[in-house]
Parts: structure tokens; sequence; C-alpha cells
């Protein structure tokens, strides 16, 4: 069963306002199986320009196998993914990055014996500039004053010499949005952002993907109902792999079917 889902779109960030109209991201009978195991299945859903969309339900729902279909971790049995108009599904998480989609991850995913700057830097040359041995990475000013852009966009400017394996639970997350933010993404993958913060920290983060979001389209998977009422436009539902529910976080909270299996209200 599916609810009224809500539309209203604006352009996507970094590849100039205007330049394509439709959902940005697209799926269209979405499945994928693991033997006998059917984890996500014939899933469509359209996700529109500029848009906070939230993906939620109970675990072992499918949403991190959804995740990982868009962006190309895992290559679907069956099905298509439209990125800007562009089928995307099974091609590697490289090539999909470099279409436009970033993600975060679930288990923070830095390199925690570099620098922040460093961790962000590279991220921003895979956008630019081929890996050279010989060349100074910081010959690259361009880069770094991207990065360091980043950094302040993120908050993190005044940690840009430290250790990324110092830093904070919370600032960690952080920068891996920052990482991903510097590959110039159109759309932002965000897989349980607020995980093992503390309030404060959460408070942060979701101030965090509000700013960011005035550039971005942005998908979230998030367990705190509170994160997900207060950022989404629209939610996803999904439960055994299928699409339970969709619509405004208002529709999601009174759908009765979504009470039963997920909210237990």
């Amino acid at each position: 069963m599916t609810a009224e889902s809500t539309q209203g779109a604006v352009a996507p960030a970094g590849t100039g306002r205007g330049v394509a109209s439709g959902p940005i991201l697209r799926t269209e009978g979405l499945t994928k199986r693991f033997g006998g195991l059917t984890a996500v299945n014939n899933v469509s859903i359209a996700i529109e320009r500029g848009e906070i969309r939230a993906i939620i339900g109970p675990n072992g729902a499918g949403k991190s196998t959804f995740f990982n279909c868009l962006t190309g971790v895992l290559r679907p049995t069956s099905g298509r993914i439209f990125l800007n108009g562009e089928d995307i599904a099974g091609r590697p998480p490289n090539e999909v990055s470099h279409k436009g989609l970033a993600r975060s991850y679930q288990i923070t995913n830095i390199l925690p014996g570099a620098t922040v700057l460093e961790n962000v830097r590279v991220a921003a040359q895979s956008r630019h500039h081929p890996w050279n041995m010989v060349r100074n990475r910081f010959s690259f000013t361009d880069i770094v004053d991207r990065a360091r852009a980043v950094l302040d966009s993120v908050g993190l400017r005044d940690d840009e010499d430290e250790l990324a394996a110092n830093l904070s639970h919370g600032a960690q997350r952080n920068l891996e949005i920052g990482i991903a933010l510097a590959t110039e993404p159109q759309l932002l993958c965000l897989d349980e952002p607020t995980a093992g913060m503390s309030v404060s920290e959460t408070r942060a983060t979701v101030e965090l993907v509000r700013r960011i979001a005035t550039d971005l389209t942005i998908v979230i998977v998030e367990h705190d109902m509170e994160v997900v009422m207060g950022l989404a436009k629209t939610i996803t539902v999904l439960d055994y792999g299928e699409v339970l529910a969709e619509g405004t976080p208002a529709q999601i909270q009174a759908n009765p079917r979504v009470q039963e299996v997920y909210l237990k209200t």
C-alpha cells in the first residue's frame, strides 16, 4: 500500500541550476535476491530534486541492501536505477560516484591515520586530477582550497591538521559527510548518520544536514524517528523488502499499517 507522496522539485547542486528536469533518482522494479532470500522486492520510487527523502523500516526491511544497490556496492538481481535519467544499475561504485551519487556508511569510513584535511583532499582530488606519484599532493592549490571549503561547511576547518582518529565520534561522522561532499555530488545518501551520537551531537548533525540540503538532494536511512520527522519531506517505509507506505511525515505517522509494523503506536 502506498500513501500519497508529496512533490516539489528544485535544481540539484554542483551542476548548474535548471539543467535537468524530472526526478533525480528513480527505481523501477528494483529487486535483489541472495539465494532464496529476497532482500529488496520490486521497489519503485522516485526522488525529486532538492528533497530530503527518508527510508525507514524495521530491522531486516532491506534498507541497507537498497542503499547498496543504489551506490553500486551490490548488483541488483533485476530492475533499473535511473540517476538523472541514466540507468546506473549494476555500475561499480566508482562509476556511480562519478555520475554524481555519494554516500556515507553506517560504520564510519575514514582514513584514521591521515589528517582531517587529507581525508577530504583525497576525495576532492579524485574528481579533478589523476593520481601522480611525482607531483606533491599540496601543489594542487585548487584542490586544497576546495577541501578547506568543504571543512568549513561541516564545521571542521579548525581541525584540519588533526588526525582523523583523534576526532570525537560525532566529528568523525561529519568528516565522512565532508568526504562525500568533496566529490561534488548531486545526490547524497546518508546511512544512519546519527548512529551512536550523543543528544548534542545528533542536534549538530541534523543542523548540518539541513544546511547542506539547500544545495543537494539527500536520501537518509535513519532509525531515530525524531530526526526523520524533523528532516524528511517524504518518507518511504520498507517492510520485508517491499514499499509498505510512502508520504509526508504526518501521513506516515497516521498510517495504521506503519504503526503496526514499525512505529508500534
